[in-house]
């Protein structure tokens, strides 16, 4: 069964009925689904196929792209503000992106958890961490990351 954009246009309700309904056809037979609603792909899909510009640069397991594609976010709140030159000292931090009132969202390279890291960077920077959250890697980032130019 191949659907297109099966979902838009829904309220809540029918969307939810659609997303059981395609459930478990793909339990019995194969489904192929085309869409550019991430949340779709989430919410329904097993194994994704990214295309762009004609090309394949995905196909895998959902949960596989979103653990590889982008290794580790991680929200950082601190009890007083500090400066992002500063976080960048943090080994593997590769970004960091101001979130609100001195609440951080830290970008990793690194296949190790590195909120040990951050922990220590706050007590040798004399800051108390208030959060300290790992963040789910969303299929939209995936997408982003694979297709920009």
């Amino acid at each position: 069964l191949i659907m297109d954009e099966p979902t838009t246009g829904l309220d809540p309700n029918q969307l939810e009925d659609i997303r059981t309904l395609i459930k478990n056809l793909g339990k019995e037979k194969t489904v192929m689904l085309s869409t550019h609603i991430m949340q779709e792909v989430e919410a329904i899909c097993d194994r994704v196929i990214i295309i762009n510009q004609g090309q394949i640069v995905a196909d895998d397991k959902l949960q596989q792209l979103q653990k590889s594609t982008i290794l580790q976010t991680i929200l950082v709140e601190f009890d007083s503000n500090v400066e992002a030159n500063l976080l960048l000292k943090i080994p593997t931090v590769t970004e960091v992106k101001l979130n609100g009132d001195k609440i951080w969202v830290l970008s990793s390279n690194s296949n190790d958890d590195i909120r040990k890291l951050i922990f220590d960077f706050a007590v040798t920077n004399k800051l108390t961490v208030l959060a300290l959250n790992k963040l789910e890697v969303k299929m939209e980032d995936v997408f982003k990351g694979l297709t920009k130019k």
